[in-house]
């Protein structure tokens, strides 16, 4: 067990599949698991889709248990990681100078929603008074 330490980088053979992970041998006598998560850096949701039993495999010991000899592996963690492709970035509401809306309603939640709501008060606003002009001019 000595020569297998918890970081180190060894060949194996990938002996068994199973649909949470891998069973690779790294030696005559010991084999470890690598997790379906361990696998690849993307997204992995059928296994088969990237392993297949007698596959030769580098793998990264990431763990030994001391009292079963469960070893744990990883097949990602010896490859460098993709990069990410540039996501363009997300205009961020900062509450300045946007369209000439007024301070006290950059706080308000749901401003889309608040819009339409103030508007249709303004409206009644209008046509009360309007309603109430008329009034006045009828009772002359």
């Amino acid at each position: 067990m000595s020569n297998y330490e918890v970081g180190s980088i060894v060949e194996g053979k990938v002996t068994g599949i199973k649909p949470f992970g891998a069973f690779v041998a790294i030696d005559e006598q010991k084999q470890g698991l690598v997790h379906i998560s361990e696998v690849a850096h993307g997204f992995v949701k059928d296994i088969n889709d990237v392993l297949s039993v007698g596959d030769e495999v580098k793998v990264k010991i990431m763990n030994v248990e001391e009292n079963s000899g469960k070893i744990s592996l990883s097949i990602r963690a010896t490859q460098e990681a993709p990069e990410r492709p540039a996501r363009p970035a997300k205009p961020r509401n900062t509450g300045g100078g946007q369209g000439g809306r007024k301070p006290q309603q950059q706080n308000k939640p749901q401003q889309g929603f608040n819009t339409l709501e103030d508007k249709l008060k303004e409206w009644l606003k209008q046509s009360n008074e309007i309603q109430a002009d008329l009034n006045k001019r009828a009772k002359k």
